[in-house]
């Protein structure tokens, strides 16, 4: 659950729950939050499984089961993939060097069960595998000035440069870690780690301190997030082929064999995927729900993965999975026993400060 849900609470909090943790969804406008993210800057509190892995071989080990290359720096992350035998998605990792220990933050639902089937696979390798989620909370600043809000609140360091790369300092008397982010939101991108029981204090000074913050909830996280055209692991990722998104920032090519590796890699040397993420605007206000049938004249093509009205285009848009070879790009959506007209639209939908780390790459 929310960490400091009390504070949440005095600014007018409704809750909701996403994977079993209490979360924001809103603090009663999520349109307006939405707004003053885009021209500004928003406070959010993420929620994250955290899950650590110390001992000699903790690089090499989490090395040979993701997707990506685990960096040997401290100071340095990256974004993974743990996928299956058939190479599905089955969790996303962001993987941190933090010296004597890797941080992995998970989808809140995933840490326990990741620990300990790690754990069972450890046999002579030095690693040590606990799950410490309880023991940090994580607060996203986004938006067109989120450098300069955490320049005029962090003490002791610059703001970090490259993503997903991270600096220590302090914000008042405690100390954080801030994290250049992979700008899920299409803007600015920082993440500011703490110890829960300092949770109370950072929150305050990111919301009060230096430039003016909005607090924002998932229910702003989601139209943000669709609005730049960033797939999302509940609703897009989650046993999908990592091709088929186009989501080359979590792939090395280069590397050794994990599980699933085979499959991804025989798609990309077949040179295209069967079926890719497309952006979509509709005609009209009807706004379909995830797994809408996406049709080119009478043939089903596809369908919606997620779908709302955007707070600053003002018409529903929607992200969907289609045919690889589709060429249309006036197609129709059912929606409702109904079907609406809709448009092939290039991603992201809204530009913004920065670019989505997720947005589709394709060869």
């Amino acid at each position: 659950m929310s960490v400091i849900e009390a504070i949440h609470t005095d600014l007018g909090a409704t809750f909701g729950d996403r994977a079993g943790r209490t979360v924001v969804e809103h603090y009663g406008r999520p349109e307006r939050a939405h707004r003053a993210v885009r021209n500004g800057v928003g406070l959010f509190e993420a929620a994250y499984g955290v899950v650590v892995v110390e001992g000699d071989d903790r690089v090499e080990y989490v090395d040979n089961v993701v997707s990506n290359r685990v960096p040997g720096e401290d100071g340095q992350g990256c974004y993974a993939l743990v996928l299956g035998p058939q190479g599905r998605i089955e969790i996303e990792l962001y993987i941190y060097n933090a010296g004597e220990r890797l941080l992995l933050f998970t989808p809140p639902a995933h840490a326990d069960d990741l620990a300990e089937e790690w754990a069972e696979k450890v046999f002579i390798q030095d690693v040590e595998i606990r799950v410490a989620t309880d023991d940090y909370a994580v607060f996203g600043v986004h938006g067109p000035h989120a450098t300069e809000k955490i320049a005029s609140v962090l003490n002791g360091a610059a703001s970090p440069d490259e993503r997903y790369s991270f600096i220590r300092g302090t914000m008042g008397d405690d100390g954080v870690t801030v994290v250049r982010t992979d700008a899920l939101t299409g803007e600015e991108s920082y993440e500011v780690i703490c110890a829960v029981d300092a949770a109370e204090d950072v929150y305050d000074v990111l919301l009060n301190q230096g430039l003016n913050a909005a607090p924002f909830g998932y229910r702003t996280w989601d139209s943000l997030s669709l609005e730049a055209g960033s797939p999302l692991f509940e609703t897009e990722l989650e046993g999908q082929i990592p091709n088929i998104l186009g989501l080359r920032n979590a792939l090395d090519f280069e590397k050794g064999c994990y599980v699933g590796q085979e499959v991804v890699s025989r798609v990309e040397n077949r040179g295209q995927p069967s079926k890719r993420l497309v952006g979509l605007t509709l005609d009209g206000e009807a706004v379909p729900d995830a797994g809408a049938a996406v049709f080119d004249g009478d043939s089903s093509v596809g369908e919606v993965t997620r779908a709302e009205t955007s707070p600053l285009l003002e018409e529903p848009i929607a992200l969907a999975v289609v045919e690889f070879g589709l060429e249309a790009d006036e197609l129709t959506v059912r929606v409702g026993g109904e079907d609406v007209s809709v448009v092939r639209t290039d991603l992201p939908f809204v530009d913004g400060s920065d670019r989505s780390d997720r947005l589709p790459e394709y060869q």
